[in-house]
């Protein structure tokens, strides 16, 4: 599917670029047209999605994991509403800044909006109040970025609403190159909190019982990834959803598998979303181009119910089949209570006990031989 979709984006569009020429586009540079719509606009926003996707479903697992909820994603914490309150904030007050700070703000915001929630919810001691109060929390920074929108003058209106939808049009080289400080300090933190990531499955007394202070590691789980969030808010916007889907798609295609794998297969996933829905976002209204968090808003709420019904379902049914309702009958027949209290107790692979002899008979008063005997 990422294959598919590279290629489409690479090629599709106007120019149309054959994919049997898109080498040859690549190599031509700037002294074509085509090479120059491949090489400055097309690739760097397949890039910015592959990379941007990535980051959103690795977010996503980790909090699903450290909340132990699948309904925890970045959108329902604060951190993404907190994260585009910190970069659409400096435009609508006019402040200038320049590009490379831009990705500070984000992350001021979205440390803002998850420490409201981790403080509000007592410092994350109960997954269920880090959820509820994230919600909360994420309506008020909502209703703060209105507030702003009120404020601004019709361009940049018109620029916040594109942004706060998500959308990579117009990204380039200059925006792929901010995400890269971010993505090396945050793949070994998620190295490192991968593996405690199945402690945390297990819930706060088990991890607790195996060395893991189950607190701080869901404050550590949230710091990470505001680290993954922020920066890609701050270039793309928030793009909605995708950190709710991709664990849902990793769960789902490997449900035997751990946490640790399924954060390698929730980023892949998440790369996959983004890089597909950027296609129709680009290409379904052209020459209008529409923000990609829309689309994957509109298709990712419907396919995570459907894949989070469906895993439930077959886990009904395979606890149904493999339950305690069928009554297991021991090799040889039931048992009578006379040989279940003889062999209880007996180890497995002993012989049952010989039954014991018949009762004597009571003897007879008349002789069947037909002489009398001594009486």
């Amino acid at each position: 599917m990422l294959s598919a979709a590279s290629v489409c984006a690479l090629c599709l569009g106007t120019p149309f670029v054959p994919p049997h020429r898109l080498l040859a586009a690549v190599l031509d540079g700037e002294s074509t047209l085509a090479g120059i719509v491949v090489t400055e606009l097309r690739i760097p926003r397949l890039v910015l999605a592959i990379a941007a996707g990535a980051c959103l479903g690795a977010a996503g697992l980790v909090l699903q994991e450290a909340l132990r909820n699948p309904l925890a994603v970045p959108e329902m914490l604060g951190v993404s509403s907190g994260a585009a309150l910190g970069v659409a904030a400096p435009l609508v007050l006019a402040v200038s800044l320049p590009a490379a700070v831009q990705p500070l703000t984000a992350l001021g915001g979205a440390v803002l909006g998850g420490g409201l929630t981790l403080l509000a919810a007592g410092l994350g001691r109960s997954p269920s109040a880090v959820l509820l109060t994230g919600a909360a929390v994420a309506a008020a920074l909502q209703a703060a970025l209105l507030v702003l929108m009120v404020m601004a003058d019709q361009l940049d209106l018109q620029l916040i609403y594109r942004y706060l939808l998500g959308s990579l049009s117009a990204r380039t080289w200059e925006d792929v190159a901010g995400l890269w400080p971010w993505l090396l300090v945050a793949a070994p933190a998620l190295v490192l909190c991968a593996p405690v990531l199945s402690v945390m499955r297990l819930g706060d007394a088990d991890a607790e019982a195996l060395g893991v202070r189950a607190q701080r590691a869901r404050l550590a789980a949230l710091a990470i990834a505001v680290v993954l969030i922020a920066p890609v808010t701050a270039v793309c916007g928030p793009v909605a959803w995708v950190g709710f889907l991709a664990p849902h798609l990793a769960r789902w295609f490997s449900p035997e598998a751990g946490a640790v794998r399924w954060l390698v297969w929730s980023a892949a996933w998440g790369a996959v979303v983004v890089a597909v829905a950027d296609v129709p976002a680009r290409l379904a209204l052209a020459p209008v181009e529409t923000p990609a968090g829309a689309w994957t808003a509109l298709l990712g709420v419907p396919a995570g119910v459907a894949l989070m019904r469906t895993r439930r379902r077959s886990r009904t049914t395979g606890r149904a089949s493999t339950g305690g309702g069928a009554v297991r009958v021991p090799p040889g027949g039931p048992r009578t209570p006379d040989s279940a209290a003889a062999t209880d107790g007996a180890p497995e692979g002993t012989p049952p006990p010989n039954p014991p002899p018949p009762a004597p008979r009571p003897p007879s008063s008349v002789d069947t031989t037909g002489s009398e005997g001594p009486r």
